[in-house]
């Protein structure tokens, strides 16, 4: 197993990305999947790491990597260091960053035998799989779509952080961590970027005018995004594969720290569909 964790991704004019790469040296050509966290997330999350190598020992590339404005730091990558970046976070960001890896990755292997930087899927969790489907409809590189949890509406999510009027007025809104008990800001920058980008960012659009195949994995036990998001993104795009597993919450009953040395069954079940429909 080839192995890179932490590789700090410079970029001028703009905040550092931080990325990890796994593949395997026993075989070729190897399609990439390029992971997207979701909010208030992180790529070493839970089981992600597990996640990514069992996937990679099996003969494809598993990158991951943290938004630039995800709140860590390169130094402290997990408990939200940064919290003034947090709160300048938004989907345009969010997108370019995910455009910088991908140009990383097909960079980074462009002479590497085990790797086809030609076959490239994204793969988003909730947020990020709202993130993925956007740029999935736009960018030509990308071949291939999976969908973790996803989200169908970034719409209704920003209006609803809180009081749009009370948001403005005092710039900023706070949204408490469950795990860290941070106060975590959204200043009101989020909201005025999203109607600035409005058409760029609904989802509804980008499905119905995707041309990859696109993997849509949800679980039936998902209280933060619920299951008719699945079904509304499957609805939008009948070409679409809608895999429900039984059982699975929103994180496919994984917790974060995760000390076990396997996957939970419905994540496992998760990361054999990916493999599947990647393999295809």
């Amino acid at each position: 197993m080839q192995l890179e964790k932490n590789k700090i991704l410079l970029r001028e004019h703009k905040k550092p990305i931080l990325l990890d790469s796994f593949y395997s040296k026993e075989f070729t050509n190897q399609p990439v999947i390029i992971f997207c966290h979701g909010y208030k997330g992180f790529k070493d999350w839970g089981a992600w790491n597990l996640m990514a190598k069992s996937i990679a020992e099996v003969g494809v590339c598993f990158v991951k990597f943290n938004f630039s404005h995800n709140g860590g730091t390169m130094e402290n990558p997990i408990d939200f260091p940064d919290l003034e970046a947090f709160g300048n976070n938004n989907y345009s960001i969010e997108l370019d960053d995910l455009n910088d890896v991908i140009d990383w990755v097909t960079t980074a292997f462009k002479d590497n035998l085990f790797v086809d930087i030609n076959n490239l899927t994204l793969l988003g969790h909730s947020r990020g799989g709202g993130i993925a489907i956007i740029k999935a409809s736009e960018d030509k590189r990308i071949k291939k779509l999976i969908t973790l949890a996803s989200v169908c509406d970034f719409a209704k999510r920003t209006a609803t952080i809180g009081n749009l009027k009370e948001w403005e007025e005092h710039g900023v809104k706070y949204v408490i961590n469950g795990r860290t008990k941070q106060q975590m800001p959204h200043y009101y920058q989020f909201y005025e970027d999203f109607k600035a980008n409005e058409k760029r960012l609904d989802i509804e659009k980008a499905e119905k005018q995707l041309l990859v195949p696109h993997l849509i994995i949800h679980g039936d036990n998902d209280t933060s995004v619920k299951i008719d998001e699945a079904h509304a993104l499957h609805k939008w795009n009948p070409n679409s594969q809608l895999e429900i597993i039984k059982g699975a919450d929103h994180v496919f009953n994984i917790k974060h720290p995760w000390e076990r040395l396997e996957l939970s069954k419905e994540l496992k079940k998760a990361g054999q569909l990916i493999l599947g429909f990647v393999s295809t």
